[in-house]
């Protein structure tokens, strides 16, 4: 297989960076580029040497080469990683070196590829590689290396184990025995199914939870101009990342910023001032404010404390009553507590009744803040982030196993049905299919180049 190479860092400027190389020729390659044609290094073991463009030039780094040999390495081939100081105009003549000597660059996710086909990992560990490198909180690294460590695959494989099981004893039914099963028998292989159908059910239920981990949740904040979007966006963020004025409909345009709320990522979304407005800018984003109200997962309308809710407020709120949603009251520094209580007043008589979450705070002083950060993740499900069990948070893998129950569930009302065994063992298949597609035993060449185009290039 030929030789690939690709940064192993991230881009620009840095400390170190790391060029990768994997294939047969990649110790050679790494020969040349230190000049030394004797270099027989350790495994595993770094040495500090100097790279040259050629082996009559001038040094152009002092630098660490480690090399990994096969199959003991992470694609299973020969692998030398070079650690040099991370000026991109020298990774580049690394990198340029390491192409006139025969390497190609990697593909995205080459590397994670070539240790699935060289047995190093399957496919469910090598997704988890990159749920690691894109994990956003404590608890979806936890999640990814879990999977890393192959515990997703080790709870699938007894139910695969037992799915065979079955499918064998109905081939070989059809196969060898002239009669049908007798009754018991065909009682204790629906038994056997439905066992293996509430096993992949319960790993499938923790999907909801295990998504949340992984994705997080949208949150649009909206509301009328000049009521504190803004600002409650920066005070959220904890920077002054949105411009924040007196003059209504400064925001024009939506602004993106991720961040976490303990176990939960969270990308928060400042929307552009709601109102009738002859402004085509302003318009243009007010139309976009509602498509994100409408896109979220969850919608902060927000309303001024320092005056009664006008019909523009109203109108909002109407607007979002069938979206998941609660109203936030700003700027409270500005107002007594007799006004704050009449502005709450007016809002659960007019909208939503007693029942509506309002949430009083002053994005200027910090109050109250805890409590919003406390209402924004209130509504999703959190029961099981955080009690040690392992999570599925890949949609892949959910659909998957969903196919797979449905396959299974299906085979046993033929069963019931006295259907033969052939017709029987075409979904009892089908749900190996489905399950062994999760680890990469039966993904098609297609399905992985989906995959592995949403790697990082030197991994």
């Amino acid at each position: 297989m030929n030789t690939i190479v690709a940064l192993a860092t991230p881009l620009g400027r840095s400390g170190i960076g790391v060029i990768r190389l994997s294939g047969d020729d990649a110790l050679s390659i790494a020969r040349d580029i230190v000049s030394e044609e004797s270099f027989a290094p350790d495994p595993r073991v770094a040495y500090l040497k100097y790279l040259r463009d050629d082996a009559q030039s001038e040094p152009i780094d002092e630098a660490l080469v480690t090399f990994f040999k096969k199959p003991h390495s992470f694609t299973g081939e020969d692998i030398v990683e070079i650690s040099c100081h991370g000026s991109p105009v020298l990774i580049r003549q690394v990198i340029d070196r390491c192409l006139s000597l025969g390497a190609r660059m990697a593909n995205p996710g080459e590397f994670s590829l070539r240790a699935l086909a060289n047995g190093r990992m399957n496919l469910a560990e090598v997704e988890a590689v990159r749920d690691l490198i894109n994990a956003q909180t404590t608890a979806a690294a936890r999640q990814a290396m879990r999977q890393m460590q192959g515990e997703f695959s080790h709870r699938l494989q007894p139910i695969k184990d037992d799915l065979l099981d079955v499918i064998v004893v109905l081939e070989s039914a059809l196969e060898f025995v002239e009669d049908d099963l007798p009754a018991a028998e065909m009682d204790q292989i629906r038994e056997r199914l439905t066992a293996i159908s509430k096993s992949i059910s319960m790993i499938a239920s923790t999907f909801k939870a295990g998504k949340l981990v992984r994705e997080g949740i949208r949150v649009a904040i909206v509301g009328r101009p000049n009521v504190g979007k803004s600002s409650i966006f920066n005070a959220l963020l904890g920077s002054e990342r949105a411009i924040v004025t007196e003059v209504a409909g400064t925001t024009r345009d939506q602004l993106h910023e991720r961040f976490s709320i303990g176990d939960i990522p969270v990308s928060l979304i400042d929307t552009a001032g709601l109102r009738e407005t002859a402004d085509v800018v302003e318009s243009i984003g007010v139309e976009r404010s509602k498509q994100t109200m409408a896109d979220a997962d969850l919608v902060i309308a927000v309303l001024d404390a320092s005056e009664d809710p006008g019909e523009e407020d109203l109108a909002i709120l109407r607007s979002v009553e069938q979206m998941r949603h609660f109203i936030a009251v700003n700027k409270t520094d500005k107002v007594d507590n007799g006004r704050l209580e009449k502005v709450i007043t007016v809002l659960k008589e007019s909208i939503g009744g007693p029942s509506t979450t309002i949430v009083e705070l002053s994005a200027k002083t910090g109050e109250g803040l805890n409590d919003l950060r406390r209402a924004m993740i209130q509504p999703f499900d959190q029961s099981e982030i955080g009690e040690g069990s392992f999570l599925v948070s890949d949609a892949r893998h959910y659909d998957l196993l969903v196919r797979a129950d449905d396959e299974i569930n299906h085979s046993v009302d033929l069963l019931v049905e006295k259907a033969s065994e052939e017709i029987v063992l075409v979904g009892l298949n089908n749900a190996l299919r489905f399950l062994g597609q999760i680890t990469g035993e039966t993904t098609t060449e297609d399905m992985l180049t989906r995959i592995f185009s949403t790697f990082c290039i030197g991994k």
